[in-house]
């Protein structure tokens, strides 16, 4: 249901305040409130008030039917009086009918209906005077919707707020933050109007989804929307032309986020190119440094310990200053450069092996976004109606003895990767170091040394201690590892450990997956 629409269904309500005539509840997710006004005017307001279609109708006749639901129960004990006002969130698809209460043996106070026809989150809520919930179709909490719940108890809180142009209040100048957008972006700044008015309006202006809005249009625009405002009901037909060319945007939009996320990937192999290519210019930086090492080296008898500061001759009888780090030797000085050079040497012989493999799945992309372009509009239909095949979660090995091994890539495959394995499983991480949950899938069984040394290789090699020569790696059973309550995904505490020390390498006969 559209805003303008109930705005139009409200304005159709018997004269206010009306005579409150009884309820009626046809089915379970039905009510229906017989409603005479001041005129004479006898009609039902029939509220269906769950998902997916909720709806606000007008029926003449009394309708029929008993309380089914506790809900319903509490409607009909306390939806007493006349209803004295109806009203609308903006042009939101929430309406608002407050009733009069009424006088009697035991008096029942005024209560207000809310009914929320927002589609797949479509409720129906019963407050009392203080705005505080009484009753509500269906409860939401936390978990469902961070923004607001709906319990029994609560204050009443409104669905999110938002900006939109009032058709009520509409100028033709306001339509000019639409030139040059799509048409069908009129929904996300005119408020009341929905994908069915939004045909409506389409079919007026004979006008397609993705027809770029021009001065020229918008002072019809305009006219229809405030024709909209008067009868919102939808009534005209697209032209055959149109409902082909309406029918052909629609279809030819599948190519574009084929190509958006083709593209997003192409930019992300882009940007790791680079990186690749960065790291082959400081080849020149890490031999510089490795001079300077040896140069430190070839002079620790001369060099005075603390000093800040050394004026040298290279090996080339060339003066050379060297700057030093306060707190250290010269022959620590010198083990830092060695090490600074050993790590860029490093990321430049990686770089030398990805960046023919970055290239090639460059151009294996610009070839896909080449076909996606050519390609028919069925081919592309069949290929997204196709499933998609599910990417293994993880990394997976097989031990020396057969074992499967399971090794997270980040904090919410780890969750899930322990999540998953079986209680009697052996789990392995890094000691006090950041790095990957490994799993050697045991079920209970007794693995080998050299399955546990290959996992526990695999954990020391995914973690912070990387390449280091001595690495403590616990390992316990599955049923030992527990995440602590609020705890972010991935971090986990754990008894009944062990620990094997192993290098932060890869086992031999690996590639890294």
């Amino acid at each position: 249901m559209e805003g303008l629409l109930l705005h139009a269904l409200l304005k159709a309500l018997p004269e206010l305040p009306a005579q409150n005539l009884g309820l009626a509840f046809p089915e379970e997710e039905t009510v229906a409130i017989l409603l005479k006004g001041k005129e004479g005017r006898v009609a039902n307001l029939v509220l269906h008030y769950r998902p997916p279609k909720p709806g606000l109708y007008l029926e003449e006749g009394r309708l029929l039917g008993e309380a089914k639901t506790p809900f319903q129960r509490m409607l009909e004990a306390r939806l007493k009086g006349p209803l004295v006002r109806a009203d609308q969130l903006k042009l939101d698809r929430v309406a608002i009918f407050d009733f009069g209460g009424e006088k009697g043996f035991v008096d029942t106070p005024p209560h207000r209906l809310v009914f929320e026809a927002t589609g797949r989150n479509a409720n129906l809520l019963l407050l009392n005077e203080e705005n505080r919930i009484l009753g509500v179709d269906r409860v939401i909490t936390r978990a469902v919707n961070r923004y607001r719940e709906l319990r029994p108890g609560l204050p009443y809180t409104p669905p999110p707020p938002y900006e939109k142009l009032d058709p009520r209040t509409l100028t033709p100048q306001d339509l000019k933050s639409l030139l040059g957008k799509p048409f069908k972006d009129v929904p996300k700044a005119v408020d009341g109007i929905g994908p069915e008015l939004l045909k409506e309006l389409a079919a007026r202006m004979d006008l397609t989804p993705e027809t770029l809005l021009e001065a020229a249009h918008l002072p019809r625009l305009y006219e229809e929307i405030r024709r909209l405002l008067e009868d919102p009901h939808t009534r005209t037909e697209l032209a055959e032309t149109l409902k082909r060319r309406w029918a052909e945007e629609e279809r030819e939009a599948l190519r574009k986020p084929l190509l958006e996320a083709l593209e997003r990937k192409k930019q992300t192999l882009l940007a790791r190119l680079a990186d690749y290519q960065k790291a082959l210019e400081r080849l020149e930086e890490a031999q510089a440094l490795r001079r300077k090492a040896d140069l430190l080296m070839a002079n620790l008898h001369r060099l005075p310990k603390g000093a800040k500061e050394v004026a040298l001759e290279d090996f080339e009888g060339r003066p050379l200053s060297l700057s030093l780090e306060a707190g250290l030797s010269p022959a620590e000085n010198a083990a830092r450069l060695y090490e600074r050079a050993k790590r860029l040497e490093a990321l430049a012989e990686r770089a030398l092996e990805l960046i023919p493999k970055t290239e090639e799945a460059i151009s294996d992309l610009e070839e896909e976004m080449a076909r996606v372009r050519e390609a028919p509009l069925e081919a592309l239909l069949k290929q997204a109606g196709k499933p998609k095949a599910e990417k293994p979660l993880g990394l997976r090995y097989t031990s020396p003895s057969g074992f499967t091994v399971w090794v997270g890539r980040n904090a919410k495959e780890n969750d899930l990767l322990t999540r998953m394995a079986h209680s009697e499983d052996l789990w392995f991480h890094a000691q006090g170091v950041p790095g990957s949950h490994v799993i050697l899938r045991t079920e209970g069984r007794s693995p080998s040394l050299e399955d546990l040394l290959f996992a526990a290789q695999l954990a020391a090699y995914h973690s912070k201690a990387r390449e280091e020569k001595q690495v403590p790696v616990d390992y316990t059973r599955k049923k030992h590892v527990w995440r602590p309550r609020k705890a972010a995904p991935g971090q986990v505490l754990y008894t009944q450990a062990k620990t094997l020390f192993v290098e932060g390498s890869l086992p031999k006969g690996l590639d890294e997956g």
